[in-house]
């Protein structure tokens, strides 16, 4: 499925989560975050609240014609700092493997997806994700790139690349491939 489009309308994404949307945004951009999700009936939002999946991918349709991917990567960049992950990750391996595990526990309601570690090689250093979600590509290369650097351990520098030789979701695929190096 292509991205922006939810699996279900039913689906709803946690408001901590959602928040990301305006912290990544600098400072005198705060507003145009607050409204564009206002635009699309997220308004007021409480970290402990719930809100439309659809209504935020529809704010990430209008942020990537806007504003562009690199703004969406931001906003992936920001979202370990505000959605709930599990407190007991400790390297890089788990840290990739948790952000399923966080994406679970920020979205309800329906067929939501994953975010799967299909390999982890630490002799090679490199692993290789498999993203099946609503999400932008370059949002989904963010929360990946942000949980690499921060469990790296001084590895080496970070690579976090969309495997251009697959079917992505920025092309209409159901999935997109993500190669991590360090």
């Amino acid at each position: 499925m292509a991205q922006f489009i939810p699996f279900s309308d039913k689906v709803e994404v946690n408001g901590q989560t959602v928040m990301a949307t305006v912290t990544a945004f600098p400072d005198f951009m705060k507003l145009i975050g607050l409204d564009l999700l206002e635009k699309n009936g997220l308004k007021n939002i409480n970290p402990n609240g719930w809100y439309s999946q659809k209504g935020w991918l529809d704010t990430f349709r209008q942020i990537s014609e806007k504003y562009g991917e690199h703004t969406l990567f931001g906003i992936g960049k920001k979202i370990p700092e505000n959605a709930v992950f599990p407190p007991q990750i400790q390297n890089l391996e788990q840290a990739l493997a948790a952000i399923d595990v966080a994406y679970r526990m920020n979205h309800r309601n329906g067929e939501i997806g994953y975010y799967k570690l299909v390999s982890f090689d630490t002799k090679s250093k490199k692993a290789l994700m498999e993203c099946h979600n609503p999400y932008p590509c370059s949002f989904d290369k963010g929360i990946i790139t942000t949980m690499a650097r921060r469990f790296n351990q001084g590895n080496g520098v970070i690579s976090v690349e969309l495997d251009t030789t697959k079917p992505s979701r920025r092309d209409g695929g159901e999935k997109s491939w993500y190669t991590i190096t360090w």
